[in-house]
């Protein structure tokens, strides 16, 4: 377990024992390369990935780690949010993650997924729109309903992952996902009956342990089918 530099910015990097069966990009919340994304990068390194977490906010301040379950953090972290944008152009998030793409098929891997939480499931659906990435994964990914637009440039498999009680993404953004996307090819989509965003977090007061190991195992399968 290390921290790279990709570029102008720095990754957590865990490695596998042995060479790679394939890498995962784990992309942050909005608070940052904390505890919980080391232990998600940690955790596919021990199933065989070399696992990365680019730094995507370290343009605003290098380094942010915030915690969800303290609330002057978690306000921090709505302030950090409230300055992405999405907007194709403008957004220098996915420039960074491809450049993680890059940097890491540089160092032999070449297939190379995605899983990202909350921006980061955002995050994930646009690198399958916007990237050649070979698979990725959105956990409870807020504002894809917004850009929906894109969807048709999907080459690749996506998995999206939906709490239905999830309070930053409402019955109606939900509906408007699964109309675009529930017939998309490429797309795969569940729905956690009576879950609020973050079920799938690391560690902290949002967890759901079973819907989590639920969720997780799928992400699991479908890497372990798409990254061969």
């Amino acid at each position: 377990m290390s921290t790279i530099q990709i570029g102008d910015f720095s990754a957590y990097m865990a490695e596998p024992q042995g060479t790679p069966r394939a890498a995962i990009i784990v992309i942050q919340e909005i608070f940052g390369v904390n505890a919980g994304i080391r232990q998600k990068c940690d955790n596919w390194a021990k199933l065989g990935y070399l696992a990365v977490a680019p730094d995507l906010f370290w343009r605003i301040r290098p380094g942010i780690e915030l915690n969800p379950d303290v609330e002057s953090e978690f306000q921090e972290a709505l302030t950090l949010f409230g300055q992405y944008s999405a907007d194709k152009g403008t957004d220098k998030s996915i420039v960074d993650i491809e450049e993680t793409i890059h940097a890491i098929r540089a160092r032999g891997v070449q297939k190379v997924g995605a899983v990202g939480f909350c921006l980061g499931g955002l995050l994930a659906y646009l690198t399958a729109c916007r990237t050649d990435i070979n698979a990725s994964v959105g956990y409870y990914g807020v504002m894809i309903d917004q850009l929906l637009g894109e969807s048709h440039a999907i080459a690749h498999p996506l998995m999206l992952h939906i709490p239905t009680a999830d309070h930053f993404v409402g019955p109606e953004a939900q509906a408007a996902i699964h109309e675009g996307l529930d017939n998309h090819p490429k797309v795969t989509l569940y729905d956690y009956a009576g879950l609020d965003h973050g079920f799938a977090a690391e560690m902290g007061t949002r967890r759901n342990e079973g819907a989590a190991r639920l969720a997780d195992a799928r992400t699991v399968d479908f890497f372990a089918n798409n990254l061969r």
